[in-house]
């Protein structure tokens, strides 16, 4: 996407360093992150400077690259696979991290150090083109269910900096503009780190979509008047039989959604859709630090003897689901329709 006079993804490599759009500093500040080795680079996948699945796929990749790049010929083996590991353990959620390692992992086998560093640094930017371009697709495909006028919400991030460039989510609403249509998007703030209100409304801002900020217990008010015509969220992972993991918060807009008679989409690319896993009650749920729930901005908000929970995602079944989805077309969300994906 351009920022200013420029085009940026959300990560790229760079030598042998990763390059990160730094998301935990917008709105206020744009600035590029750097990482010089696959530990760095696993600490801010964890630490959220990168986030959405297939950006923090992408960044997976180069950090796979880096551990590839890092191995000496004596011991490539062994510390391959613990750096491999060392970048499993950051986000367990993320069906498109594991995906992109084990792209990596697999696109090196059986090749020796000098030839693995340059076949792991192709395979990473390939990974980086190919999400890019089915942030496209899904674009033009999820782009055919907006009129002119539509109402949309959305909730957390699923733009371009969460898939590379034009995203999941958010990619039918940019290719609905390229066609001359004008959708207007609820943003639902998304606590506890706000990534609707910061980094939605930033995108939606930077590319003159009419938007509107919405406290997340507003959704179901807004839907309720008749004021949305449609819900599109992102995905972190999708199980074999359509259940979707979700930033957490997304469950509730699909209750709300199925309740008042509005349609629910799920758009995600197919590198998100874990065919190993059943159902979601399978998909792991990542729980963060409770201070990002009793703290606000850097301020305290609860009482100091006050404890929270903080899981990351929820699960939403795939009954509640009207359709996926993804750069290779619109799916119903069952197992039928996802093994014909692939």
């Amino acid at each position: 996407m351009k920022v200013g006079k420029k085009w940026f993804r959300a990560a790229w490599l760079e030598s042998s360093t990763v390059k990160m759009i730094d998301q935990t500093k917008l709105p206020e500040k744009f600035s590029i992150a750097s990482f010089k080795n696959h530990r760095e680079t696993a600490r801010a996948i964890k630490e959220m400077i990168v986030r959405g699945a297939g950006s923090i796929g992408a960044a997976a990749g180069f950090g796979a690259a880096q551990v590839v790049l890092e191995a000496r010929e004596k011991n490539f083996s062994k510390y391959t696979k613990a750096g491999f590991k060392t970048l499993k353990n950051t986000r367990p959620t993320a069906q498109d991290l594991f995906w992109a390692i084990e792209r990596i992992e697999k696109a090196i086998e059986g090749k020796n150090a000098g030839k693995a560093k340059e076949i792991a640094v192709k395979e990473a930017n390939k990974i980086s083109g190919e999400y890019a371009e089915r942030g496209k697709k899904i674009g033009e495909h999820g782009a055919k269910l907006l009129k002119n006028g539509t109402r949309m919400l959305t909730h957390c991030n699923a733009g371009w900096l969460a898939l590379q460039d034009w995203g999941s989510a958010l990619a039918p609403v940019y290719a609905a503009k390229k066609q001359g249509k004008n959708v207007f998007v609820f943003v639902d703030e998304t606590r506890p780190r706000l990534q609707g209100a910061r980094l939605t409304a930033w995108e939606l801002a930077n590319a003159n979509i009419e938007h509107a900020v919405i406290a997340d217990n507003a959704a179901g008010y807004f839907m309720k008047r008749g004021d949305v015509d449609l819900c599109i969220v992102g995905a972190d992972r999708i199980a074999a039989n359509g259940d979707v993991a979700n930033k957490i918060g997304t469950y509730e807009k699909a209750v709300l959604a199925k309740e008042n008679g509005v349609p629910f989409y799920v758009a995600a690319p197919t590198s998100t859709f874990d065919l190993k896993c059943e159902n979601g009650g399978k998909i792991p749920i990542e729980e963060r630090d409770e201070s990002e729930v009793l703290n606000f901005i850097g301020k305290r908000i609860a009482p100091e003897k006050s404890r929270a929970r903080n899981p990351a995602f929820d699960v939403t079944e795939a009954r509640l689901v009207k359709r996926i989805i993804t750069e290779k077309g619109i799916i119903k969300a069952n197992r039928k329709a996802i093994k014909g994906l692939f």
